[in-house]
């Protein structure tokens, strides 16, 4: 059985740059209306991983350990093959799918103009879908305020940073400002690139990364996050993303 249909992508940057704006939009007012504990789990769906899916609960009753298996999807034609929509779930100790915090997230979509599964009839019905038309802008009076964390895992938090001012409230606030110091690059154009994947996956903004020499070898070093617990948040998702493999959240 192939990888690329039994594995999900998790990657934002492979929907639509609408859907982009629409899912960073719904997880910006998400952490201002106080949800900070949803994560991505799922984003761009092939078609062929699409009719995996499907054939689940139908033509595949069983799993390799003879489990037997419910349906997953209601649907051949999602929008996640098109690249317009995204799963999203709720991080522990509440449950996977937890029913009340899905429900905040479709209200808040629905001022957005995003399509909430949990509105949907009940034999549609997709509680953790989430999906924009082909239309969709931003409704007058949303933008994005800032760097948004879009978590894809259940460790990190949802977070909104605005520029050089740290606007992002998580974890204790020491009354210093922090910044994440990259390791060593081997040459200047592998930090450049590094530089260039924080701004593309929105983890810092480019503009306020600094690319600085360290004798023979380079290094980066971002602008400020408004506590240890935000710099470090960051740093687990550049790992995550393989942007880096070492860094570390210095006190400015």
């Amino acid at each position: 059985m192939s990888t690329k249909v039994t594995q999900t992508c998790r990657d934002l940057s492979e929907l639509t740059s609408a859907a982009q704006l629409a899912c960073r939009l719904l997880f910006q007012e998400c952490y201002k209306a106080g949800i900070i504990d949803i994560f991505i789990t799922e984003t761009y769906r092939s078609q062929a991983r699409q009719n995996y899916l499907w054939e689940q609960g139908r033509s595949r009753l069983y799993d390799e350990k003879g489990n037997k298996l419910s349906k997953v999807t209601w649907t051949t034609t999602s929008n996640h093959t098109s690249r317009r929509a995204w799963d999203i779930a709720v991080a522990p100790p509440k449950n996977l799918y937890d029913i009340k915090t899905l429900s905040k997230v479709g209200a808040i979509a629905k001022k957005l103009g995003i399509s909430w599964g949990g509105y949907w009839p009940a034999n549609n019905y997709d509680a953790p879908h989430f999906e924009i038309p082909t239309n969709w802008k931003a409704p007058a009076g949303y933008k994005l305020e800032g760097t948004v964390i879009v978590p894809s895992n259940s460790k990190l938090k949802v977070q909104l940073i605005v520029k050089d001012k740290g606007q992002a409230i998580e974890g204790v606030n020491d009354g210093k400002l922090y910044r994440v110091q990259s390791g060593t690059f081997n040459k200047q154009s592998q930090a450049n690139a590094a530089k260039q994947a924080l701004g593309k996956y929105k983890i810092a903004n480019a503009d306020y990364v600094r690319i600085v020499q360290d004798g023979n070898k380079w290094r980066f070093i971002t602008g400020t996050y408004a506590t240890q617990a935000v710099a470090n948040n960051a740093i687990a998702e550049m790992k995550r993303l393989g942007i880096l493999s070492y860094a570390e959240a210095i006190p400015v």
